[in-house]
């Protein structure tokens, strides 16, 4: 007999069926004993009696949450009386004529049947694969996959081409710290895990792809908070032969159709999205991403917009302690050393002249208070983009070892390119109505960079630290402060 979901067995009566899943409660009225069982789709009550086998019967009443079983039954309709509007398989039940418990459940640290917001993030994370069972959550992860596969199909459609970029590479200086990994067969030198797949999308804009989107894996060593995570994914495209009206139509489609198919009950708020310059945002809300919804109470109003004309470069502030700020001397990037400025502005960055004056060809897309993507239009001609790291005040060995491979590349014929990276988890977050992005990703860390599930980071054994040649610098401890 061919299972199928709980989710279909409402227009199956008079049925037999065999379905599997979770014990989610079981209630004995009498002689009989009701069981809801719950899968993924949905939840369904089965029904015990005078009527079934006694063995079975007495299994029944051994049934406790989240055993996992399996039953055949026959799908009937409930009386009238015992309808429950509040579930989709309310108006049927399964009468049981098996049961077998295909395993059985310690008693879970929370109640399953909850949506964990009473719970604390410290044992919800520790049991997450529990967690995850609860149906906000599976639902949240449903919709993350209808995004990708919405993603996937339209860019698809569109001409572009997936391509998976290394997630071992080398650490060069983007802005926030990187996650190093060490060579055990080169000793003293690493790899670094990608903050985003930058470099690797130019060079296959360089390749001649043309159109490439990823979605893809980042990491950046930087204080975590909601909408932050140590690992965190991006839709990550780009385009050759475009300029940047292109890049931002395409992705407001994008958007646009995404929201209409995944999140039906959400209202967009203003199409085309509004377009506000950097001087004019902050001159007015004092942020470059502004919560622009007329109604802030209402969560399914989505108010988007595009920030436009960055300044290129701001002063280096002596008293950050940012990455990106003790690399760089008197000037640093505000987005990304490989933008381009915007074309009339060109002449200034290779004369390197009113520096603070350039503006960049950098766009960010905005959503209800938060920066959900952003890019640019590429520096695709090497000299330009050594210029930007001139300004910086790299010196020229600097740029060679760090990003020759870059110059050595746009070299050979690099065509015109600019791209987008979303924040595909913030997206998600947004989406769902939840309040930070761990909600939406199955196995996140904690707020400050833990995975409690898997108990890392963690301790290497002496042996593997030989084998990679590290060697653990022991901290002095503080004395203590009692005589």
């Amino acid at each position: 007999m061919e299972r199928i979901w709980i989710k279909d067995i409402v227009g199956k009566v008079g049925q037999q069926t065999d379905l599997f899943g979770w014990v989610d409660n079981r209630r004995d009225h009498g002689k009989i004993i009701f069981i809801d069982l719950r899968d993924r789709t949905g939840i369904c009550q089965v029904v015990f009696g005078p009527w079934s086998d006694r063995e079975i019967y007495e299994r029944a009443q051994k049934l406790r949450g989240e055993w996992v079983i399996k039953i055949s039954g026959l799908i009937k309709e409930r009386p009238a009386d015992m309808i429950n509007k509040n579930i989709p398989t309310g108006t049927v039940e399964i009468e049981a004529k098996t049961l077998d418990v295909l395993n059985e459940s310690q008693t879970p640290p929370f109640e399953i049947a909850s949506d964990g917001r009473d719970s604390s993030e410290e044992v919800r994370m520790e049991y997450r694969y529990l967690d995850l069972r609860r149906p906000r959550m599976n639902t949240n992860i449903a919709l993350r996959h209808k995004v990708v596969k919405f993603i996937r199909d339209f860019l698809s459609d569109k001409g572009f081409v997936e391509v998976e970029t290394p997630i071992l590479t080398k650490s060069t200086p983007e802005g926030a710290r990187d996650y190093v990994v060490p060579s055990r067969l080169y000793p003293g030198k690493f790899f670094a895990l990608p903050q985003s797949p930058q470099q690797y999308k130019q060079l296959l804009m360089v390749a001649g792809l043309e159109r490439y989107f990823q979605i893809a894996k980042c990491f950046r060593d930087e204080d975590t908070r909601g909408d932050r995570q140590p690992e965190f994914t991006q839709l990550d495209l780009e385009m050759s032969f475009v300029e940047r009206e292109d890049v931002m139509a395409l992705n407001e489609e994008l958007l646009i159709s995404l929201v209409k198919t995944c999140a039906p009950r959400k209202k967009i708020q203003q199409i085309p999205f509004p377009r506000i310059s950097y001087k004019e945002v902050v001159e007015k809300y004092g942020v470059d991403r502004p919560d622009l919804r007329e109604d802030k109470n209402n969560p399914d109003l989505l108010a988007f917009a595009w920030i436009i004309d960055f300044p290129f470069f701001k002063k280096v502030d002596k008293g950050d302690t940012s990455h990106s700020e003790a690399l760089a001397k008197e000037w640093t990037f505000t987005h990304n050393p490989f933008s381009a400025p915007k074309p009339e502005f060109m002449e200034q960055l290779l004369n390197k002249k009113d520096v603070a004056g350039i503006l960049t060809s950098q766009y960010d897309v905005i959503l209800n208070g938060l920066e959900i993507g952003g890019g640019s239009i590429r520096n695709h001609k090497p000299e330009a983009l050594e210029k930007v790291f001139e300004i910086m005040g790299f010196e020229k060995e600097r740029i060679l070892k760090n990003f020759g491979h870059m110059l050595e590349a746009l070299s050979y014929g690099a065509p015109p390119h600019g791209g987008i990276a979303w924040g595909l988890d913030r997206l998600v977050a947004l989406l769902a109505n939840e309040p930070n992005i761990r909600e939406v990703i199955a196995f996140p860390k904690t707020g400050d960079a833990r995975d409690l599930m898997m108990e890392a980071p963690s301790e290497l054994e002496k042996n593997q630290l030989d084998e990679l040649h590290l060697q653990i610098k022991e901290t002095k401890k503080k004395p203590s402060s009692r005589s």
